[in-house]
């Protein structure tokens, strides 16, 4: 099993996502130990793109934030080292195909094992094309996290079979949001997923509340959220860790 496994290991995943760098990479530091202390068991870093396709206008908002306050992807490199100091739960990068292309593929996996970065979600990277960045993962030791949406249907059982990590559900069609309801048959899709793999699998957009947390968690192995930790950070810039922090133990108990 992966380093990404021991998010998994005491029951059921709280899994929080924050953009790096908005509104500044010391701000994320303080963001991302907080949410760790308040029981988050897996960190998704957002590495900021021009054109995040899957984000809603949260998140969009957040990669602009974090674009037009100059943080690049090798200061992020930086950041992330100096956080793993402390920082021991597993964290994954989520960013586009063309950040890892511009940058170099073999530079950038290679420098994800550098600096303990456990996977690579690509959200943007079809799961037929996955052999342009899979062979890189496979020889540094990266998981490369598939993605299952509500219209993968009859590719379900090949996805989850070859997948690694976790594998990420993708709860509603359209971008990442806050959702009032989600009304997809998940429960087919993780038992689809669960007839292929023993690997965890966590429901992710659209969940922003304890009661949405408990039923995505009840129904998989964990909870992801994203847009609701970045609106705290975009109401409460310097002063979110806190926010986050609260709201990330909120979440925590709830599936507990």
């Amino acid at each position: 099993m992966s380093n990404i496994g021991k998010a998994f290991e005491n029951g059921k995943a709280f899994i929080a996502f924050i953009t790096c760098g908005d509104p500044d990479l010391e701000t994320t530091a303080a963001t991302v130990r907080a949410a760790v202390e308040n029981g988050a068991d897996l960190i998704e870093l957002g590495i900021p793109f021009s054109d995040p396709t899957a984000e809603g206008p949260v998140i969009q908002a957040a990669n602009l934030r974090a674009l037009n306050s100059g943080v690049t992807t090798d200061g992020i490199f930086a950041f992330v080292k100096e956080l793993r100091r402390d920082v021991k739960v597993p964290m994954v990068f989520m960013t586009y195909a063309n950040v890892v292309f511009s940058y170099g593929a073999e530079k950038f996996i290679f420098s994800c094992k550098e600096i303990g970065i456990d996977g690579l979600i690509l959200p943007d990277l079809p799961f037929e094309e996955k052999e342009e960045f899979q062979p890189l993962c496979r020889r540094y030791g990266v998981d490369l996290i598939s993605m299952i949406a509500p219209t993968s249907e009859n590719r379900i059982a090949r996805i989850a079979g070859e997948a690694e990590g976790f594998l990420y559900i993708v709860s509603s069609l359209g971008v990442t949001g806050t959702r009032s309801e989600i009304k997809t048959d998940l429960a087919s899709i993780v038992r689809a997923v669960r007839e292929n793999t023993d690997i965890p699998c966590a429901i992710g957009f659209g969940i922003s509340t304890p009661g949405q947390a408990k039923k995505m968690a009840d129904i998989s192995d964990g909870a992801i959220v994203g847009s609701a930790i970045i609106k705290l950070l975009e109401k409460y810039g310097r002063e979110a860790p806190r926010h986050v922090g609260e709201y990330v133990k909120s979440m925590k108990n709830a599936i507990r």
